[in-house]
């Protein structure tokens, strides 16, 4: 099983309602634990601390069922959802988000316009190498952009590359994944031509902004 029919799988299963959560564990011993009903919610507690930095238009990278692309939207702003899963995207549009089926590193609407950019509920970890995640991002942003984006815990193992999942079936499979500590965000941000404009924490998740330098 692949990523994207991974997450066509797990988020078929989290709108019928039907337990969804999974796990993937990688060989350092690095575990996460993704639910996709939470994902699947209208708001999540620290969603509204992240989505009141989003001014402008904004670009929700995995942006999942369109939680916060559909909150930007009924709020009046400009926003645009992009996700691997066909599922995702539909779920999405059905709760009138405007989102598209596309991967990150591929052809992406309004690339180096983009005033905003979210990677919430883990998605800095997209792909298993958050340094080139980074760098992709930081191409999509405008000149003066702002890539809002949610890390993992202080103290957190980092760890990045393949890892096994496994899921509500019991179906093993492999998925290019990382996670990143706010503890490597300085050495993040460095590496990948950005600058640590902000942190903040709010119901017990860890977020930061960055732009391009």
């Amino acid at each position: 099983m692949n990523a994207v029919a991974l997450f066509d799988a797990v988020f078929d299963r989290a709108a019928s309602g039907v337990p969804a959560a999974f796990t993937a564990r990688h060989p350092s011993g690095g575990v996460l634990r993704f639910d996709p009903a939470v994902w699947c919610r209208d708001a999540v507690a620290g969603d509204a601390t992240l989505l009141q930095r989003c001014t402008g238009p904004t670009l929700d990278v995995g942006c999942g069922p369109g939680r916060l692309t559909g909150a930007l939207i009924d709020a009046g702003r400009p926003a645009l959802g992009i996700d691997v899963s066909a599922t995702a995207v539909r779920l999405a549009r059905e709760r009138g988000a405007v989102a598209l089926q596309r991967d990150v590193f591929g052809p992406v609407p309004g690339a180096g316009r983009w005033p905003h950019l979210l990677l919430a509920d883990g998605n800095v970890g997209i792909g298993g190498d958050p340094y080139r995640l980074l760098r992709r991002c930081r191409r999509l942003l405008a000149a003066n952009g702002h890539l809002h984006a949610e890390f993992a815990p202080p103290g957190t193992p980092a760890w990045s590359g393949t890892a096994m999942v496994q899921t509500p079936g019991g179906v093993g499979s492999p998925l290019r994944w990382a996670c990143v500590p706010l503890d490597d965000l300085a050495a993040l941000a460095g590496g990948t031509a950005m600058r640590v404009r902000d942190t903040w924490t709010e119901a017990g998740r860890w977020f930061a902004t960055l732009t391009p330098r």
